[in-house]
């Protein structure tokens, strides 16, 4: 079993029987004291019903104090929450019966042998207590509707970072855009009109828009819509989201006013099946086909964008200045993508400017848009708030690993356990365990404890860590629980109650002190950085062997570009993209890719 002895309630000291016979003889004189010795029958039947009685008053209050376990895998209930007011109050269950927060807040606060080591876990981590994070969130949401949005803060420890006010009035500044340009709006109707006509006059347009098609797993998802939402930013152009089958379910809307979905209703989604590399509309294709005149203010009504991890050469010229300013007299931009290419945003020199005022520490954007962007629907919530109340709060520390495992044959693999052992161990993260101490060897009164949260899509993995702090004391005396909620077996992507749980495991992972990753794996880079954490990424294993070092110190907590166009725009020829300026370099777990690192903030 995996009781964690930290969350344990001290209780209620053992009965002394010299204390229940002293206050016994005590109550019969009384008794016999007021009605006088011819009731001694009466009096002697009242002592032993009371002496029979104490045994079970006293296991009663044993129940009533006695820690919640939940010994299974799945997200279990969590037996205290937080309220929108931070105050820490006790979950109703669902089948019980009257004011249940009111009796039991009542049984916590009261004056009872040992209560005052009662412990009343509060979430916050953010001193700062700053639901606006900086700014960076507006005011005005209607909080009951997505409690994660102003809630959050309060799980996430505060790494002492703000946003830079120039993002902050970016952000407010686009807000209104979306409002006055968003669906359901006279600019976005006229402009729908424009979808019916081949070209048009460029000065007509008084809104523009780039629409996102949902595409791939939910890691690649988050990360591609991030850098869309960067590009819109960049280009005053507003975002119109693809729900596709489940992220309506997924996520709340993040901005005020209107909605960043687009609307079911939208003239081209039925043909967003048909676009691909040979479509006419393809900007690719365009190009190879001379289909695009940059000379002439007649230009198409939309343009589809191919930046998907197989595109061509010449979709690889959306990343050139020349071709941002044909584009930008566009109305109507639609992307298939499910890469994170804000790396490649940051080579485009008419965007240099504005992306050096709004993010100063440059590996900071995916930080800022994504707790901006990506907030849990109250569905999610739950399951992020109830599994962290009942297994991590209560912790000292918590350590996210992340296990995923890119490999055609089943696993689990021997060689990853011991890679992950390896660096945890290595890395000082968990304590060493005494293989050859008999119990439990700490003399400490209140040893430090550890939460573990595991995720993968195999529970074999979390059950090896399980077994070892189990089975045998730690070193140190630390005492380590290990946590892992689901374990799906395989991903399946566009499965509703599985990118639940996908996103749920994800913003846990974001809300544990430290991490460590797996290479190549978007769900660690969403965790990472909406945690503005460096993780330990472990490295890709070769020949089923434990990599030596077995996990590497990210450079910034920035995700990786996997497919950067390696193409030098002004030059027209290829080149290492990695090696144009000082902060975008060259990942560590895939070593074509890219990514944005701040050599000047190196404590990012």
């Amino acid at each position: 079993m995996d009781l964690n002895p930290h969350i344990m309630r001290k209780r209620l000291p053992s009965p002394n029987p010299s204390d229940h016979t002293s206050t016994s003889f005590s109550s019969s004189s009384s008794v016999v004291k007021r009605f006088g010795s011819t009731d001694g029958m009466s009096v002697s039947k009242l002592v032993a019903a009371l002496m029979l009685a104490l045994p079970a008053i006293f296991l009663l209050s044993v129940v009533l104090r006695r820690p919640q376990f939940d010994l299974g895998f799945g997200f279990a209930d969590a037996r205290v929450l937080v309220n929108p007011g931070d105050e820490p109050i006790v979950q109703k269950e669902a089948s019980g019966d009257g004011n249940v927060n009111e009796v039991l807040r009542a049984q916590l606060n009261a004056t009872l042998p040992g209560s005052e080591d009662v412990k009343i876990v509060q979430p916050s981590k953010n001193a700062a207590g700053d639901k606006l994070l900086g700014g960076l969130l507006a005011e005005g949401f209607d909080e009951a509707s997505c409690a994660s949005r102003y809630q959050s803060y309060s799980y996430r420890k505060d790494r002492h970072r703000k946003p830079s006010p120039h993002l902050i009035a970016k952000l407010r500044s686009y807000e209104e855009l979306h409002n006055r340009c968003g669906p359901n709006t006279e600019p976005y109707k006229n402009a729908v009109k424009l979808l019916r006509s081949d070209h048009k006059d460029v000065d007509s347009s008084d809104c523009k828009y780039v629409v996102w098609i949902s595409y791939s797993g939910l890691g690649n998802r988050i990360l591609s819509i991030a850098a869309t939402f960067l590009y819109a930013l960049l280009t005053d152009r507003v975002l119109l989201v693809d729900e596709g089958k489940d992220m309506k379910d997924l996520f709340c809307e993040p901005f005020p006013s209107n909605s960043w979905l687009l609307p079911l209703d939208f003239p081209l989604t039925k043909q967003f099946d048909s676009f691909n590399q040979g479509n006419s509309r393809c900007y690719g294709k365009m190009l190879k086909d001379k289909a695009v005149n940059y000379s002439t203010n007649s230009v198409p009504s939309y343009v589809y964008l191919h930046v998907a991890h197989d595109y061509d050469a010449e979709d690889k010229l959306f990343f050139c200045d020349d071709d941002q300013s044909l584009l930008s007299k566009v109305p109507w931009l639609v992307m298939r993508t499910d890469n994170y290419f804000v790396p490649s945003l940051f080579l485009i020199t008419a965007f240099e400017q504005e992306l050096e005022k709004m993010f100063p520490e440059k590996a900071t954007v995916f930080h800022y848009l994504g707790q901006y962007l990506f907030h849990p629907t109250n569905a999610v919530w739950g399951l992020i708030t109830r599994y962290h109340q009942t297994y991590l709060a209560h912790a000292d520390e918590s350590l996210g690993v992340q296990v995923r495992v890119f490999d055609p044959r089943p696993g689990p693999f021997k060689h990853v356990m011991d890679q992950i052992r390896s660096c945890t161990l290595n890395q000082n993260l968990l304590p060493r365990v005494d293989v050859k101490a008999s119990g439990f060897t700490s003399s400490k009164k209140n040893p430090k404890s550890t939460a573990i949260l595991v995720t993968s899509l195999k529970l074999d993995y979390s059950d090896d860590l399980r077994s070892m702090y189990w089975e045998h004391p730690t070193s140190n005396g630390e005492v380590v629980g290990v946590y892992q909620p689901s374990h799906e077996e395989f991903q399946q992507t566009e499965k509703r109650m599985h990118n639940r749980k996908a996103w749920a495991e994800m913003y846990l992972l974001s809300l544990t002190d430290n991490l460590v990753t797996s290479a190549w794996s978007t769900f660690g880079y969403v965790a990472q950085g909406l945690g503005g954490m460096k993780p330990w990424i472990l490295v890709k294993t070769e020949n089923d062997t434990v990599p030596d070092p077995p996990c590497r110190l990210a450079m910034s907590m920035e995700p990786c570009f996997h497919a950067p166009p390696l193409y030098d725009c002004k030059e027209k020829r290829g080149t290492d993209t990695g090696a144009q300026v000082p902060h975008v370099k060259h990942c560590e777990d895939v070593s074509w890719g890219v990514k944005v690192i701040d050599p000047a903030h190196d404590e990012l």
